[in-house]
């Protein structure tokens, strides 16, 4: 798959919707590189929206910044759930919990948020690293910016997934986190645009558990593995970005 491409969707009926607290969800089946991710779609209160879910199974931890599940531990998912502009809940974790459940998901996972659209989804590859980014720009700026709480919200976001296939060290998968940061601001840069994210921006790093060598103990973008999220993270944001320079 070359970054930024989503392939196609899978001949043949969906499968009968299941329900849970009033959100039908059916299957889309992606076929996903290095990663075992699929595009789903739901309709809750009149809209129809999309998530991506990651099934990672046992023996990997996940370090992110996610509203559900944050922090630093083994996770058996992930879930980037697209929500209607203007987001009217004030109990963002239980409602990714209900989507989850709408999955059959169990155990702890890592649940991120969106107001864009989640089935645009860009991604970057580089030796073994996947990122999978969900790029919503509408609230854009710059991290060190002056009081601006007066100002309207909007729609935003800029989600990152990584996975990739060597474990990390507790400091490195935060390094991770760092440089994938970097390389977002490094691709917003080159697609034109004058900012750094958005104030939501969140991203998640899933690898294998580390074993008795503690794993990787760096992530920094001249490191091996930080090199290569760098590149992944780079490719799938520049990818995504370019469009929302283009409707400003």
């Amino acid at each position: 798959m070359i970054g930024g491409a989503r392939q196609p969707r899978e001949d043949g009926p969906p499968p009968v919707p299941p329900s849970h607290q009033g959100c039908a969800i059916r299957s889309v089946r992606l076929q996903l590189p290095a990663q075992r991710g699929e595009l789903r779609d739901r309709h809750e209160g009149g809209h129809h929206l999309h998530h991506l879910v990651w099934r990672l199974g046992p023996g990997v931890r996940v370090c992110s910044s996610a509203v559900l599940g944050g922090g630093i531990g083994p996770r058996a998912w992930i879930l980037n759930a697209q929500v209607p502009g203007g987001y009217p809940r004030l109990d963002p974790d239980r409602h990714l919990a209900e989507i989850a459940a709408s999955e059959g998901l169990t155990g702890p996972g890592a649940g991120l948020m969106t107001a864009a659209d989640v089935a645009a989804y860009t991604t970057g590859h580089d030796g073994g690293v996947t990122a999978t980014v969900t790029t919503g720009l509408g609230v854009r700026g710059w991290a060190a910016a002056p009081d601006v709480d007066c100002l309207p919200h909007r729609p935003g976001t800029v989600n990152i997934v990584l996975t990739l296939p060597a474990a990390l060290s507790d400091a490195a998968l935060v390094n991770a986190v760092a440089t994938a940061t970097e390389a977002k601001v490094q691709a917003l840069l080159d697609a034109g645009l004058d900012c750094s994210g958005t104030p939501t921006d969140a991203v998640c790093v899933a690898a294998p558990e580390p074993g008795p060598d503690g794993g990787e103990p760096f992530a920094g973008p001249r490191s091996t593995w930080g090199a290569r999220i760098a590149r992944a993270v780079h490719t799938a944001v520049l990818a995504g970005a370019r469009p929302a320079r283009d409707l400003s």
